[in-house]
């Protein structure tokens, strides 16, 4: 619990077996999380195993992708403040205090991996991920005269209840640049939002996105496609 708002931390799953359990005990140990959700998204065999030995909750969505995902998860959190986070090993849960320090004063909250005093020695950020996130994020800044942004692709982040159950109505995005659109309609709607610096630590496992340059090339080209799309009025998934 943070300031009396009960606290949801949202793990979507794939393919971190190996990590799983032991993301979910670190947040439980932080002692401000109320409830760890788990979205088991046709998960690697063995993860359900994983999560059942821990008390996190663990949901099924059949429908496959990152975006899918995080919907479902939004609407299944209980918490007053819901975070989302990757269970990969490469957050901190004890950066979680970082993003609840901002919850009183904006109802979306999010991490950037691009500072370079925070980027750990063989985490997954080299200079075209960091560069390509950086640039990205810039371009959203100038098209929409917004807050600063360093970061398009960071999953953790914060939401308010009410900010978490209206992105899960509207969302439309089904794969990996759900994010994007979240940011997007925070930006649309004007709601309140601040990006802070998180720690970003080396992945247990491959990616099966960003583990690929030219999958992770790709993947950025569809952030800007939609996002392009979003600023002159034509949204699409």
């Amino acid at each position: 619990m943070w300031s009396g708002k009960t606290v949801s931390v949202v793990l979507m799953t794939y393919n971190e077996k190996d990590s799983i359990r032991r993301v979910i005990e670190e947040f439980e140990a932080t002692g401000v999380v109320d409830e760890v959700l788990v979205v088991n998204n046709n998960a690697a065999k063995g993860t359900a195993e994983e999560v059942e030995a821990t008390g996190a909750r663990q949901v099924f969505e059949r429908q496959q992708g990152y975006g899918y995902a995080i919907r479902r998860g939004l609407n299944e959190a209980t918490g007053d403040l819901v975070v989302l986070a990757e269970p990969d090993g490469t957050f901190l849960a004890s950066d979680i205090i970082k993003l609840l320090a901002y919850s009183d004063e904006c109802d979306v909250v999010l991490g950037t991996r691009t500072t370079n005093e925070l980027i750990w020695e063989g985490a997954n950020m080299d200079w075209f991920l960091k560069w390509g996130n950086w640039a990205v994020a810039k371009m959203v800044e100038l098209f929409f005269n917004t807050s600063h942004l360093s970061d398009i692709g960071c999953t953790y982040r914060l939401l308010s209840r009410n900010v978490a159950r209206q992105f899960a109505a509207e969302m439309q995005v089904g794969g990996s640049h759900a994010g994007p659109e979240m940011l997007m309609l925070t930006i649309r709607d004007g709601i309140r939002f601040v990006e802070i610096p998180v720690n970003y630590l080396p992945r247990v496992g491959k990616s099966s996105v960003t583990g690929s340059k030219i999958t992770a090339f790709f993947l950025g080209l569809t952030m800007i496609r939609f996002i392009l799309a979003f600023r002159f009025g034509r949204r699409a998934a």
